[in-house]
């Protein structure tokens, strides 16, 4: 009976061996098959919506709503010739003729302070400016530039006159031209330059004068 027993713990051993080695071989077998498996992709983040930027309105065009009754004009435009240029308003002479622009201002306009403003429903706006021998004034670029169909903008502050170039026109400076300074009839801005040839300082030979009639918005 002692060797009977002694046999079957020897082969309780033997079969608790056996089963320890299988499980220990197919831990191992489960770790490495584990490690084999292929990692994940990581998780790509949503693409961000792209946000399309405002377009800037254009500017307000001025003559849009145009002023309906006289001001004092203090810059003038001239789309391509003059940005915003100064208006200087001043008296006439004892003689009664318009001001102009102090000598060494060669860039400003003188309106006829007293005379008809631009926004009146009759009468003619008078402006002049100087032209220069060298041709850096703005007399010289209105003479180069502004031709029939050109626009101008006269303004203060908020408000806005606008005209459209209807005639331009050169004439001897002894002959003068009848009318330019008219105080009724349609509203015009005249503008007076010096032109044709220098004979000595503020001594031209001719005077080249533009028309413009009240515009509306483009």
């Amino acid at each position: 009976m002692a060797v009977e027993e002694g046999n079957r713990r020897r082969d309780l051993a033997l079969v608790a061996g056996v089963v320890g080695v299988v499980l220990a071989v197919l831990l191992a077998w489960l770790l490495l098959r584990g490690g084999d498996e292929p990692s994940r992709p990581a998780a790509v983040p949503p693409a961000a919506t792209p946000t399309s930027t405002p377009t800037p309105a254009p500017p307000a065009d001025p003559c849009a709503r145009p002023a309906t009754t006289g001001f004092v004009p203090r810059t003038l435009t001239v789309p391509g010739i003059a940005r915003r240029a100064r208006v200087l308003a001043l008296p006439r002479d004892a003689a009664g003729v318009p001001g102009v622009p102090p000598v060494s201002d060669k860039l400003s306009f003188a309106w006829d302070r007293g005379g008809i403003e631009p926004g009146s429903a009759v009468g003619h706006v008078l402006l002049n400016t100087h032209t220069w021998p060298d041709g850096t004034a703005m007399g010289n670029k209105l003479l180069a530039g502004l031709q029939v169909g050109g626009r101008i903008v006269l303004r203060a502050g908020p408000r806005a006159a606008c005209y459209t170039v209807t005639e331009r026109t050169e004439v001897l400076a002894s002959d003068g031209f009848p009318g330019w300074d008219a105080v009724d009839g349609p509203p015009e801005v005249v503008i007076v330059v010096c032109s044709g040839k220098r004979l000595g300082p503020g001594n031209w030979t001719h005077r080249t004068l533009w028309f413009a009639s009240p515009a509306t918005a483009t």
